[in-house]
């Protein structure tokens, strides 16, 4: 491999650069549409390489990829870009910061990013493009499947089961043996107490009152 080319040029990709330095992970340069139209030539030291087409002028053998795109709710952004460079050949790294705590029994698929502080516990398996943010804790036997993201401080309870393309907010909290459908979408601070449908919204505020009435035996 002669080194990796970082896709996108967004808040998430500063981070993602700063895991490829901390693993000294040689980079290529870096492609992004918006800098490539705006003739930009350098970004944070790396050669501007060109927009989505450039990786064409790379061989897929030679050379892996970092997606820097980051996942919002219901943001379709960060799966096309990964399915587009499967579908062409590319493959993608790992990567997990050196403070980061993964057990060894982990199974992790391809192109999962492990950020600073997180913990992952015993026999969980995180499945493509999936990012586990910063403090964010994966308890045991959980399993979080592709594109989906566990966003800051976040915190998954043992054997709960996240399908693809959830997004699971900063400082949630799931608790155990959960099961969060595709595309659900966990706000910030929620306490999720039931299993969630497909595409569904849960808040802080509706989530914690129904865990009140759990607790009292209210309907």
């Amino acid at each position: 491999m002669q080194g990796v080319i970082l896709l996108g040029a967004g808040g998430h990709a500063k981070v993602v650069l700063e895991m490829l330095q901390l693993t000294q992970t040689p980079v290529l340069g870096v492609s992004c549409p918006l800098l490539w139209a705006q003739k930009v030539q350098q970004w944070r030291g790396l050669a501007v390489l060109g927009d989505d087409d450039a990786l064409t002028s790379y061989n897929p053998q030679q050379v892996k990829l970092v997606n820097g795109v980051g996942m919002m709710p219901q943001s379709q952004a960060r799966y096309a870009l990964f399915s587009k460079a499967r579908q062409a050949g590319f493959e993608f790294i790992n990567l997990v910061h050196p403070s980061a705590v993964v057990s060894p029994s982990v199974q992790l698929g391809q192109g999962v990013q492990i950020m600073a502080g997180a913990v992952i516990q015993a026999d969980s398996n995180i499945a493509d493009n999936v990012i586990i943010n910063s403090r964010a804790l994966v308890e045991h036997d959980c399993v979080i499947a592709a594109h989906s993201h566990i966003a800051p401080g976040a915190v998954l309870c043992g054997q709960v089961t996240v399908a693809e393309q959830v997004f699971v907010g900063a400082g949630a909290t799931v608790i155990q043996g959960i099961n969060i459908a595709a595309g659900a979408v966990v706000g910030a601070g929620t306490v999720v107490v039931k299993n969630l449908a497909a595409h569904a919204t849960v808040r802080g505020g509706s989530a914690l009152v129904r865990l009140s009435h759990a607790i009292s035996g209210e309907q």
